[in-house]
Parts: structure tokens; C-alpha cells; sequence
């Protein structure tokens, strides 16, 4: 699993999960701790990692696009404090989150529970334009063009 740790954690979670064996690295790994959460979506998107913040943005994000990727891992526990507190919790439930995370989902660490939801997260009231389309190629045409438009925006925000 590879995983893209937000401004709003210590770049030291980046290394110590590296140190645990999993590719992972911190937005200011890339110059991008004072970019707008999309572009820190788009990042994670294109380089298929999974978002891991203390900042609940991101979950608002991808339930607006109804994103189906990237999964996002959010700390909401007042007990962490240090970057070791949130690596010792992630560590310790990384085998059971990795279907889900590995399949798209909102992995929620608050008062001492975890929650998970999957991913796309569906609008209250399905639109129109979704009713007459099979739910699998609705799935493939979501997935293809949220990673086009995310693929744009990083592209323009990075200057490539």
C-alpha cells in the first residue's frame, strides 16, 4: 500500500510508515503542504496512494465528485498527539482496512473506534442522469473521468 500523509499530520508518520515497509511520503516531500486538498487528491490519484489526514476536507471532497478513488484514512481522535500515536494505530489495523482500503473507502480513527465506509459515496437523492445507466458502467464512467479531471487539475496547478 502506498499511502500520501497530509499537512495536517508530522511528516515523521511518512517515515515511520517507510519504516514499516510501506511506500509512503509526506505532501511537503513534494512542495504541495500549502496546495488546495484537490490538488493533494489529485496527487493521490495519480500516483494510486491513499490520503491519511487529521483534515475532514477530503472526505467532504469525495463525496461531492462521488470519488471512488483515492481512499482517505482520517484521524478525528484528540488522543493523538505524536506522529508515533498515529502510526501505532494505522499499523496496527492496516491488515484489516486493506480490502477496503485497496477497493475505495473513508477509514474514520475517532474515540477510540474505527469506521469505515465505502467509496463512491452516493448523493442523498440519485440524480437523473444516473437512473437509466447499468451500475457498473455508471462505476466505469465515474472512475475514468474523475481521474481525468484530477489528472487536468494537477497538471495545471504543477505548471506540466
Amino acid at each position: 500500500m502506498r499511502f500520501l500523509v497530509d499537512n495536517a499530520l508530522p511528516p515523521r508518520l511518512a517515515r515511520l510508515l517507510a519504516e514499516a515497509g510501506y511506500d509512503a511520503t509526506h505532501v511537503r516531500d513534494y512542495g504541495i503542504q500549502s496546495a488546495n486538498d484537490d490538488l493533494v487528491l489529485a496527487r493521490a490519484l495519480l500516483e494510486d496512494r491513499i490520503v491519511v489526514s487529521a483534515d475532514t476536507d477530503f472526505g467532504t471532497l469525495l463525496a461531492g465528485m462521488e470519488a471512488s478513488r483515492p481512499s482517505f484514512i482520517l484521524f478525528r481522535d484528540s488522543e493523538f498527539v505524536t506522529a508515533e500515536d498515529f502510526a501505532t494505530i494505522l499499523l496496527r489495523n492496516l491488515a484489516t482496512l486493506r480490502p477496503d482500503l485497496e477497493s475505495g473507502c473513508v477509514a474514520v480513527f475517532r474515540a477510540g473506534r474505527l469506521r469505515v465506509r465505502k467509496l463512491p459515496i452516493a448523493p442523498a437523492v440519485p440524480s437523473e442522469r444516473n437512473t437509466a445507466v447499468d451500475p457498473s458502467q455508471q462505476m466505469c464512467y465515474a472512475v475514468h473521468n474523475e481521474r481525468r479531471a484530477l489528472t487536468v487539475l494537477f497538471r495545471a496547478k504543477m505548471g506540466t
